[in-house]
């Protein structure tokens, strides 16, 4: 802990953050206030939740994928969480994360 910030292991792909290297597989490694964590924890949540909604309504073929805003929602969500991990992260990552081709695009509501 350095600064009141600790080092924390975020997985996108496993929408998880832990305290420990070895807890789960990741794919950032962040230096965060422990405040953010509850941040991470409900925005990875509020997905959890959106995809489920998601997997329902997928069976209702009469919506497509640029007009659901559930998937939206989605799409919002998985940018804040690149942008929180942008934030607290290193050089390298902060560059990975800036290729991305959604990273530069304006969230919208």
């Amino acid at each position: 802990m350095a600064d009141g910030k600790y080092t924390m292991y975020v997985s996108v792909v496993h929408q998880s953050i832990n305290m420990h290297q070895h807890d789960s597989p990741y794919e950032f490694e962040v230096q965060i206030p422990k405040d953010y964590v509850e941040i991470f924890n409900h925005l990875f949540d509020q997905t959890n939740e959106l995809e489920f909604i998601n997997f329902l309504r997928a069976h209702l073929p009469y919506v497509p994928y640029h007009y659901d805003r559930d998937n939206h929602k989605i799409d919002r969500r998985l940018h804040k969480v690149y942008a929180l991990i942008h934030e607290f992260t290193d050089k390298d990552s902060q560059a990975f994360i800036e290729d991305l081709p959604f990273f530069r695009q304006p969230v919208t509501r």
